[in-house]
């Protein structure tokens, strides 16, 4: 891996280019890029291909293996352990750069003698389309996760890259919630506003009070059984 993109990867972290888990940053616009790695993108495909190289937003959530009897959320069969961030556009390009067009950080057609630990998965999503990125480490590799398909590649070489990633994304993570119960159309899952935060709150009881109790004590009962049906003859 060249120094000198390892050292501005490291600059853009230090400064801030990851936004933090309450902020939003505006979406890049897509942009034609000729230069994602053939061997990446004949493996993924040119759909997941294109997610990445022209995706709008990136979400950051820190991911575990799944213990067993776990019933929180998952992302791609991995537990969501939290939120770590919505990548800015800065930092995009760097990880593109590094993970997808720099054929020195890749070693293809070489194994080695690890299991692959989860610790970040990265969303490219555009439009209503996505392709998740699973980080690991020690056993540096990255897997791309699509329709149902997930490849592996052997990222010995940019250790310090994904070091660099993973380590302050896991420090500034947040706990994750169900953007649905939050009522929020892009995947963030952390409560931003004090609604948000009153009904996490309250997760012990119902979500939607659909009706009050008095109002259903004064409803009529409705009779059941095969006997009591209007058959309309």
């Amino acid at each position: 891996m060249k120094r000198l993109n390892f050292q501005l990867l490291l600059c853009a972290l230090t400064l801030g280019f990851a936004s933090s888990a309450l902020a939003q940053t505006q979406p890049s616009a897509p942009k034609e890029n000729n230069i994602f790695l053939e061997e990446i993108s004949s493996a993924i495909g040119p759909s997941a291909t294109t997610n990445i190289t022209d995706s709008e937003q990136i979400f950051c959530y820190q991911v575990t293996n799944k213990p067993e009897n776990y019933t929180g959320y998952t992302l791609n069969g991995m537990a969501i352990v939290g939120f770590c961030g919505v990548i800015n556009n800065e930092l995009q390009d760097m990880i593109k750069s590094e993970l997808f067009m720099n054929p020195d950080n890749i070693l293809f057609d070489v194994t080695e003698d690890c299991v692959i630990q989860p610790q970040i998965m990265l969303r490219f999503v555009r439009g209503v389309d996505f392709t998740d990125v699973l980080l690991s480490s020690p056993c540096y590799a990255f897997a791309i996760f699509y329709g149902g398909k997930v490849n592996a590649f052997n990222a010995k070489p940019a250790a310090p890259v994904i070091k660099a990633l993973v380590d302050p994304f896991i420090k500034g993570k947040v706990d994750f919630a169900s953007p649905a119960l939050l009522n929020q159309l892009l995947p963030i899952g952390i409560a931003q506003t004090p609604e948000q935060k009153e009904l996490l709150n309250k997760k012990n009881g119902p979500i939607r009070n659909w009706a009050k109790d008095d109002e259903s004590s004064t409803k009529p009962t409705k009779k059941s059984g095969w006997n009591n049906l209007n058959l309309k003859m």
